[in-house]
């Protein structure tokens, strides 16, 4: 299939691929190789509308932002309509192309606070929250959230109405229930469901961890975008995989082992230019664990990368196993 351009409010995305929002993991570093390997939108780590609202200082890194990497979402979650609105209105007017509420997070700290993917029981609630935002901004707001919470309790559909209604430009649908958290496999039936019932743009999400997958997702859903959290993780490469197949070109090969010590090495530049050193070198490390599975020797390579302390060890060590 060819992909086209697709349109969500006001902003075209060349390819209908996004970067899903992760904690830890899509900050300004991974979302902008993410965008260099052929990303179409990418979107912030999730952030508390309190948190912006008592000037929490980690909120200020979270939102950092470069032209480099539009059109960028500045997610948010919260479960009070006015405040909602009044931090949307305030981030709106920063360089961020749309504002995404999150209603699909599953950690209890999250949800015990009626935020997340508690607000899929609430509805009303919800679609309050949308309306708000959507108010109180001119630039587009797309909602991500889950199936349902439970099994049994399949509510997306009816969000997906409720967030249509409300005034939401776009949706991302994840095919796993709050219950499951990433368990199992994705239902993306549901997905089918979702966009069978509103005429604004639906997201796919869920167990897209290649190429194919992402094609397999358009065609057994019908969606008009997909939307790639955790197969990207280590991987940036799949968002040129996803391009290629879909324009219907031979999928590059992966990575040689030269190029990936490249890109991590490129990675942790970025990491360092923006967090300093030591956050970079510490968290480098899980990264090197997600870039590494399946490179052989990747078992050592990943318990030699827990011990390192500085950039030049790291190098070092990555070189010794990596290079070609």
């Amino acid at each position: 299939m060819k992909p086209e351009p697709l349109t969500i409010g006001t902003v075209k995305l060349d390819i209908p691929v996004a970067l899903g929002p992760m904690a830890g993991v899509t900050d300004l570093p991974f979302r902008l190789l993410c965008k260099e390997q052929g990303c179409g939108m990418v979107c912030t780590e999730m952030v508390s509308a309190k948190a912006i609202y008592y000037r929490n200082k980690n909120t200020k890194e979270l939102m950092e932002t470069e032209p480099e990497e539009r059109p960028v979402a500045l997610q948010l979650f919260g479960s009070e309509p006015e405040l909602m609105a009044q931090i949307a209105a305030q981030a709106a007017e920063q360089p961020f192309d749309f504002i995404d509420i999150n209603m699909g997070c599953p950690v209890p700290k999250v949800v015990n606070n009626h935020e997340g993917s508690a607000l899929m029981k609430d509805i009303p609630l919800a679609g309050r929250i949308i309306r708000s935002v959507a108010e109180a901004v001119k630039k587009p707001v797309t909602v991500k959230f889950r199936k349902g919470f439970a099994a049994g309790d399949e509510t997306a559909v009816d969000l997906a109405k409720a967030a249509q209604d409300a005034g939401a430009a776009a949706v991302a649908v994840h095919g796993r229930t709050r219950e499951q958290y990433y368990t199992g496999r994705a239902d993306w039936e549901i997905i089918r469901k979702v966009k069978e019932a509103v005429t604004i743009p639906v997201f796919g999400s869920g167990d897209i961890f290649s190429a194919q997958d992402g094609l397999r997702m358009f065609e057994e859903t019908g969606c008009d975008g997909i939307m790639v959290a955790r197969g990207a993780r280590g991987n940036p490469w799949i968002f040129r995989e996803i391009r290629a197949v879909l324009e219907g070109k031979e999928i590059p090969a992966r990575p040689s082992g030269q190029e990936l010590l490249e890109m991590i090495l490129r990675h942790a530049g970025l990491m360092v230019r923006y967090k300093g050193t030591d956050r970079a070198v510490r968290e480098m490390r899980k990264h090197v664990a997600w870039y590494t599975t399946g490179y052989p020797n990747s078992a050592l390579l990943r318990g030699q990368a827990n011990t390192v302390c500085s950039m030049e060890e790291l190098e070092s060590l990555l070189r010794r196993y990596l290079a070609e």
